[in-house]
């Protein structure tokens, strides 16, 4: 029996905390907001784990992913807010320019909209 995609969930949370809060112990991070960080990343993460590879998952995961490194630029002031703001509107741009690849699938569940509209049309 296959285990369901949504099972991960739990998980992958408590080892992306657990990760952050052993950073901090260790002092190789003290100074990170790691709950909020991680955080980010495992919402990057999940779109992938639970819906799969298609043209929404890729903005919304890429965006979050980066979301979550430039959280760390700028809690480690590598970056400040001023900066991190601009780069993520400027990356949310060229996310959805590139998602209109038609190398990236479109979303199961509008094509299934187009399919029953389609069918009602006829």
């Amino acid at each position: 029996m296959k285990a369901s995609k949504k099972t991960l969930i739990v998980p992958m949370l408590l080892i992306a905390v657990g990760t952050g809060w052993l950073l901090s112990t260790l002092g190789i991070a003290p100074n990170i907001d790691w709950v909020w960080t991680l955080g980010l990343a495992i919402a990057g993460i999940l779109p992938f784990i639970v819906v799969g590879f298609d043209k929404v998952t890729f903005v919304t995961g890429l965006f979050f992913l980066a979301t979550s490194c430039l959280s760390i630029l700028r809690q480690t002031s590598l970056i400040t807010l001023e900066v991190e703001v601009p780069i993520l509107v400027i990356l949310a741009g060229l996310l959805m320019l590139l998602a209109r690849n038609s190398a990236i699938p479109i979303p199961e569940w509008v094509q299934e909209a187009s399919r029953s509209k389609r069918n009602r049309a006829d």
